[in-house]
């Protein structure tokens, strides 16, 4: 039978190591007591061992979690680690899910001392290859999150051989099932196979103690629940206890949730008063424990109840607990229906219950489900006061979703009462869904004027964080003086948030001594806030990004992400969008490209919701060059265009013109010179990227149109003027110490003299870049510039090799390590630059027809989808021509194989 939790609203606060504050929740539920075994279900288990994914989808009642136990009973015989995750609905929040999920992965063991040091850890290590693991969810239809849904299509994807997961959910999963389906990568286990057949529910009954029953009448209680398991069980105790079992069977009607509503009614009817009224009003807890039942119900002795309760196997499940006292649950189809009676009993003891329920949680120091069980009873005014007691906590611990929650269920015309939680909501508001929705909703509050200390202190620090956000770095500026002018206020937390949101501001116009000096006001008045210290480190850290200082940049992303302790579900770890992609981006350019896929599956979600302009380019920008590495040009291309979409509807024409530039660099790597030309011209926005430089922003330190327009002439046009431009731009870069773009423009300028025959002139510009680069590590800022740069890098290599004097080992092995990852694709050094070799000069294994042709429109930037429609082939077909084409070829990409066969003058 299903053993799923009550379906609350209501969560569970988190507290402790993930193993204390979801107690449970890793652990498989129920007993292992006898069931009937599902022989057919282990058959298609043994049959289904290449499937990715192990489906089991029902209504409620039909014994899923019962099957998800002997599935994994079944794969621990066979030698699988396992691990079991029971979903809520509070997993729908990134930062917990992803949590529970390095608990859960460092339960199978698939890293050296367990859990992954970083959340976001967890979904590389499910990737990797290795022993044989199953990953359980069990309660899946809790999970409505398009997020969440995401990263896990994403896992299911790169699941490695021997990798499974395993779900039971009520509803269809959005996990690209129709995929997995053609694949042979999907295993489906529905209602029909859940039921019970005469065989097995004659057994069941057996099980239960259930006097065997006369044939016609086992094959009447069959037709009348068609194998339904909840509505046996339902039978079962009512059976037990009915002298008369062929008159109750006749009298049962109807089927699925009537026919369960009935046999429960008839179990309730059947339950001493006392009984019976203890089932009724502790329906409401998601967790029943002796002392909170004991709140609730003065005078009665609960954990004697309780324990009764237990015995009689009636719905009541144990739960692990670190704590004292034993704790239960109630079966999720028996508890939907006592708090649905106990609505029509007693409707006016459902806002009692929740109430004492509300006080014994704050008495006991767990605010969350105090004010839960506060917003359930519909007593705003007193979660109001909840709130007002905590709200502080929660904003300087970085909770704002578990904030936006709370605040969304409370009505206006109460919030509207308590001036100073507007404002703790328009953090909320702005941190988890956007400064659009921030600036609107601190417009509607109507406390912008204010003369209130607190309310003016929140307001003085929101306007100018609003500004920014919305990339509204000028207004931000001059609206943040005024602001800091006013300091000190009342709220010590605003102010610091004000004082680090002005170090960015001053840090993106450039005034960077102010921007430090800000800086270490904020870190000295930090008092414990999480919140402001992933703040100060992530400003503190795109400062050295920026001037080249590659491993101090990424200690102080790191130290911004994994800011405050780690607290269970709600550990800041793999769910703090502003430091996240900053530590993506910081991880892109030391080529750490796995850790970069994993982050993004966390972080462009959270950005895109977000809506920082910043953060989104940066973001989408990564994640279509990941794809386009892998070869999947549609899908960067998809990405692109999902970006320049948000930008419209957003109206960002910064987001806009970034997306196109990063179309035509795509086109570019591609060798379509005239489709990236005329992308560039689409992207030239004069009021933007005048903006952008005399900005210092984080998306466009080595991404903006003059550097894009300059790689297209070095690539397709005059390279020979483009050096010259370059040149002209390095002494102006050097002396605002913008090192990180200067190393840029400077790998440019080597392709440039390279590409002019002044070999020896780019031998040394590149020599320089590659001695400071080698130094932090940075690696993409050269290997982004695609074959082009390959020529230099050979040439420096050469020279090192025959350099008289002892060379740097750590110089040495970045140049080796730069060109490995062109592999066959880089240019021979030497003193001619590299040419096309003659029509026909090829002298591997030669291309086919069919090859060619597909050689050929890869060349032109056709994608996967475009070269299938011209061919009039399936895209599987074209698939494996470029695979074929790169095997041929001893390429490793798309663009490889187009500048070798350039070079061999396969492309005429």
């Amino acid at each position: 039978m299903s053993t799923s939790p009550p379906e609350s609203p209501i969560a569970p606060e988190p507290a402790g190591t993930p193993a204390q504050s979801h107690a449970g929740k890793f652990d498989l539920p129920g007993h292992a007591a006898s069931v009937v075994r599902r022989e057919d279900i282990r058959a298609q288990v043994e049959r289904a061992g290449a499937a990715k994914l192990l489906l089991v989808r029902a209504p409620a009642g039909f014994g899923k979690t019962t099957v998800l136990r002997q599935i994994h009973e079944q794969l621990q015989d066979a030698g699988v680690a396992t691990a079991w995750i029971t979903l809520d609905a509070a997993d729908n929040d990134m930062p917990r899910f992803l949590d529970c999920l390095a608990e859960a992965v460092g339960r199978l063991q698939l890293a050296d001392g367990g859990r992954p040091e970083r959340d976001a850890d967890a979904v590389a290590l499910l990737e990797r290859e290795g022993s044989p693991f199953a990953l359980f969810l069990d309660e899946f239809e809790a999970l409505q999150s398009p997020a969440v849904h995401a990263l896990l299509r994403e896992i299911v994807d790169r699941l490695p051989r021997g990798g499974q997961l395993v779900i039971g959910s009520r509803s269809l999963p959005d996990l690209g099932l129709g995929r997995l389906r053609v694949r042979g990568q999907l295993l489906e286990i529905g209602v029909d196979a859940l039921r019970f057949s005469p065989a097995e529910t004659r057994d069941f009954l057996r099980m239960r103690g259930v006097a065997e029953l006369p044939a016609d009448v086992l094959a009447t209680l069959q037709d009348r629940t068609e194998g339904w398991v909840a509505a046996l069980l339902l039978a079962a105790i009512a059976l037990d206890r009915d002298e008369e079992p062929a008159q109750l069977v006749r009298r049962l009607s109807g089927t699925g949730g009537a026919l369960a509503e009935y046999l429960a009614e008839d179990v309730l009817r059947r339950q001493p008063p006392e009984v019976r009224d203890f089932l009724l009003r502790t329906s409401i807890l998601r967790r029943l424990a002796p002392s909170l039942c004991g709140a609730l119900l003065p005078g009665v002795d609960c954990a004697r109840m309780l324990e009764g309760l237990h015995a009689s196997s009636l719905f009541l499940l144990p739960i692990d607990s670190e704590e004292a006292e034993p704790h239960y649950r109630f079966h999720s189809l028996f508890a939907a229906f006592l708090r649905a009676q106990l609505a029509r009993e007693f409707p006016g003891e459902v806002r009692r219950l929740h109430l004492a329920a509300s006080a014994w949680y704050a008495s006991a120091g767990r605010p969350v489900p105090a004010i839960d069980h506060a917003i359930e009873a519909g007593e705003y005014p007193h979660a109001m006061v909840l709130l007002e007691r905590h709200a502080q906590d929660f904003l300087e611990q970085g909770r704002m979703r578990l904030l936006a929650r709370w605040f969304a269920a409370i009505p206006r015309d109460v919030l509207r009462r308590h001036p100073p939680m507007q404002a703790m909501e328009i953090w909320a508001v702005l941190l988890t869904q956007g400064p659009a929705e921030g600036a609107a909703q601190l417009a509607a509050s109507g406390i912008a004027a204010s003369a209130d200390p607190t309310i003016a202190a929140h307001v003085n620090a929101l306007q100018p964080v609003l500004q920014a956000m919305q990339d509204r770095y000028d207004e931000a500026h001059a609206i943040g003086r005024a602001g800091m002018a006013r300091l000190p206020t009342v709220v010590a937390f605003a102010d610091t948030v004000l004082t680090n949101c002005m170090a960015h501001v001053t840090a993106v116009l450039g005034e960077l001594h102010e921007a430090r000096r800000l800086l270490d006001s904020a870190r000295s008045a930090q008092y414990g806030s999480v919140f402001n210290r992933m703040y100060a480190e992530s400003t503190a850290g795109m400062l050295d990004f920026e001037r080249g200082l590659l491993r101090q940049a990424l200690a102080r992303f790191r130290l911004a992400v994994d800011a405050g302790p780690r607290t269970g579900a709600y550990s800041h770890t793999g769910g703090n969008a502003w430091a996240g992609v900053l530590y993506a981006s910081a991880m892109y350019e030391a080529d750490e490209l796995e850790a970069v896929e994993s982050l993004l599956h966390v972080y462009l979600p959270l950005a895109r919701d977000v809506g920082m302009p910043d953060h989104m380019i940066e973001s989408y920008a990564m994640r279509s060059r990941l794809l386009f590495r892998r070869g999947d040009v549609d899908g960067a291309s998809r990405v692109l265009t999902e970006l320049e979409t948000l930008g419209h509807l957003r109206k960002l024409a910064r987001v806009v013109a970034s997306a196109r530039l990063e179309r035509a660099s795509m086109l570019m790597r591609q060798g379509n010179a005239f489709g990236a030309r005329d992308e560039l011209e689409r992207a030239d926005d004069p009021a933007v990227w005048e903006r952008v430089a005399r900005q210092r922003l984080p998306a466009h330190e080595l991404f903006d149109l003059g550097i894009v327009r300059l790689r297209w002439e070095v690539q397709f046009g005059d390279a020979a003027a483009a050096a010259r431009g370059i040149a002209a731009q390095l002494p102006a870069v050097h002396a605002q110490s913008r090192m990180r773009r200067g190393r840029k423009l400077r790998v440019l300028l080597a392709m440039a003299q390279w590409r002019c025959g002044s070999f020896d002139a780019a031998r040394a510009t590149l020599a320089e870049v590659l001695v400071e680069t080698s130094r932090e590590g940075s690696l993409r800022l050269v290997l982004d510039e695609g074959p082009g740069v390959a020529g230099p890098l050979q040439a420096v290599l050469q020279s090192l090799r025959l350099s008289p004097t002892a060379v740097d080992p750590v110089l040495l092995e970045h140049v080796q390590r730069l060109l490995a990852a062109f592999g066959a694709d880089a240019a021979p050094a030497g003193g001619n630059a590299p040419q096309a070799a003659p029509a026909g000069s090829w002298q591997g294994e030669p291309l086919t027809q069919k090859e060619m042709r597909v050689l050929k429109l890869l060349a032109e930037g056709y994608s996967n989808a475009a070269m299938a429609e011209k061919l009039f082939v399936a895209e599987s077909t074209v698939r494996t021509h470029l695979r074929s084409i790169n095997t041929k070829l001893a390429s490793q990409n798309r663009t490889q194989a187009v500048s070798i066969a350039r070079r061999h003058g396969l492309l005429g």
